[in-house]
Formats: C-alpha cells, sequence, structure tokens
C-alpha cells in the first residue's frame, strides 16, 4: 500500500498521538530514576539506563524534527535538562559505569543524544577515548544492528567510526535482504532498529540504501496490517517510525486511526493489546517504551505529513 492508494493520516491526528504521549512522560518523569538497587550492579543500571536514553533521543527527534509547539518544547526541555541533570547527575552516571565496565557501549550510546544537545563531560570522554583505542571495543560480539547502534553513537559524538558502516549493514537481516515471510518479533525489532541506527532515528532517510528502501517500500505495508491485526502496538509504532524514513511514506490513515484508537487516555500505549493494570512501578515498566515510541512516531509522521501538505 502507497501514500497514492491509501488516504493520508491528518496531521492534527499525528500530532495528538506525540501530545498526549509527551504529557504521560512528563506525569510520570520520577519513574525513571535509578534506584540504589538499581546501581548495585552494572547490569541492574544497564537496564535502567536505556529508557533514560531512548527519553533522550525522543526529545532530540521533537526539537530537530520542528513539530513541537511551544508548550511541547518548553515541556521537552524540562524533561532533557532532568534526565542529564537528576537521572544521570550531570553524566556522573555514565563516568560511573565506564569506570565499571569500560568496554561496555551503554555508556557511549546514552551519553550519545546528550552530546548532540550541548551537554559534555569531559571524564567519560576521557575514558572513551582510553577505551576504544583497545582491540576489545571492536572485538566485542553484539547483534550486527546493535554494531550499528554504536557506530552511530560514534557518529554523533564526533568520533571516528570503529568499524566500517557499509559492512556492518551488510550483517544485519535487512541489509542481506532475505525472505519477507520470516519476520517474526524479534526479526522485526532488528528491521526497525536498522533503519533507526542506519538513519540517525530518522534524522537522514537518504542513508537508507536504494536497494534497501525499496525493499521495505515494498514489504512494510504488509508487516504494518500483520502486526496491526495483532495489535502489538509497541512494533507497530516502531514500523510507522519506518515509514516515515521511506521517499515515500503512506502515513496510512486506518492504520494511524487504530494506533491511536489504541492509546491509553493518560496517553500511555500499551505494548500488545489494552492498558495492564496494578503497581503503578510495574505498569511503567511495561508501558514506557511503546509511549516513548508513541512520542517518536508522532514527530517523524508529523514532520512527514506537514512536509508533503506544503510540498
Amino acid at each position: 500500500m502507497t501514500a497514492t492508494a491509501a488516504s493520508l493520516a491528518s496531521p492534527a491526528l499525528l500530532h495528538q498521538v506525540g501530545d498526549r504521549a509527551l504529557s504521560w512522560l512528563d506525569a510520570h518523569r520520577d519513574f525513571f530514576r535509578l534506584t540504589p538497587e538499581d546501581r548495585a550492579t552494572g547490569s541492574a543500571t544497564i537496564e535502567r539506563l536505556k529508557p533514560i536514553g531512548e527519553l533522550a533521543i525522543n526529545m532530540q527527534v521533537l526539537f530537530r524534527e520542528g513539530v513541537a509547539g511551544s508548550r511541547q518544547r518548553t515541556r521537552a526541555g524540562a524533561l532533557l535538562d532532568f534526565a542529564w541533570r537528576e537521572l544521570l547527575d550531570g553524566g556522573n552516571v555514565l563516568a560511573a559505569l565506564q569506570q565499571e565496565e569500560p568496554h561496555s557501549p551503554v555508556p557511549l550510546e546514552v551519553y550519545a543524544p546528550f552530546h548532540e544537545l550541548g551537554h559534555r563531560h569531559p571524564g567519560l570522554e576521557a575514558a572513551l577515548a582510553v577505551t576504544r583505542r583497545t582491540a576489545t571495543w571492536t572485538a566485542l560480539e553484539m547483534a550486527p544492528n546493535r554494531r550499528l547502534g554504536v557506530l552511530n553513537a560514534e557518529r554523533k559524538i564526533g568520533l571516528t567510526p570503529s568499524t566500517d558502516p557499509d559492512q556492518a549493514l551488510a550483517r544485519t537481516w535487512l541489509g542481506q535482504l532475505p525472505e519477507p515471510w520470516t519476520v517474526q518479533l524479534h526479526i522485526a525489532y532488528d528491521v526497525t532498529h536498522t533503519v533507526f541506527h542506519l538513519t540517525n532515528w530518522g534524522e537522514a532517510p537518504d542513508r537508507i540504501p536504494p536497494d534497501v528502501a525499496a525493499y521495505l517500500t515494498r514489504y512494510l505495508p504488509a508487516w504494518l496490517d500483520d502486526w496491526a491485526d495483532l495489535e502489538h502496538w509497541d512494533l507497530l509504532g516502531e514500523l510507522l517510525v519506518v515509514d516515515a524514513c521511506l521517499p515515500r511514506p503512506a502515513l496510512d490513515a486506518r492504520l494511524w486511526e487504530l494506533y491511536a484508537a489504541a492509546q491509553d487516555a493518560s496517553g500511555a500505549m500499551p505494548i500488545r493489546h489494552a492498558m495492564p493494570e496494578g503497581d503503578p512501578d510495574l505498569v511503567f515498566d511495561q508501558v514506557h517504551h511503546p509511549t516513548l515510541v508513541a512520542a517518536f512516531a508522532s514527530a517523524m509522521a508529523t514532520s512527514r505529513a506537514l512536509t508533503s501538505t506544503v510540498g
């Protein structure tokens, strides 16, 4: 299904999804905090840092795409400042993790969007410089799309790529253009994150090679329909971002109406089916990621819709 074969979602609907998601994220900002128990082990710290990095990326996308009104920009700026100063202690949390686990790429990946938005931690950068001079840095085994993420983080803070980006892309599932009917859940997330890292979270869609863009244009509509039918809102949101990164995004009104209808009145987006109930901490752990994805998808789609309207 292409943009000419489906009705386009209205910019107002697209924007509303993101506005509601941002309101929920702001109202639940304290749930992003690391607890003393989280800091007790490196693995627990890493798991709690990932959402903070995702929050920063979302605020960065919102600023970059220029689709936020003054109220949204103010809220996004306050959230970003809160994340850097209070959640990360001005970067000291990342520097401490880098000292404890010098070859973990997580401090670099979380730091990159903050660095791009003007925040600096010289101690962390010095520690990263030492680590990146070791053979272990490039020898670390990780999923191919994750390697693209590390390369993108290096690029964001002005470092020379530690490996060849084209070779990294060629090793990914998407880069090999395999049979499209093998897109299971974990593969689908590999696809979306390959696009995210390749384009710097939608900033540079032209970094998608023509053959990959053609492959996605051909098969993405079917994947969108499949995951919408399964009511897997987290993955559907990520695939809607991929759609917005294509040369001719569909911005399908039917899919976006389904997606918007799945959003809770509070602004939270469930992972799958309906909103979970129970302990607020547990609910936050289940819905913060799909809600961050909803904010991301909204910013990207709204920007593309407005561009198409203007064009």
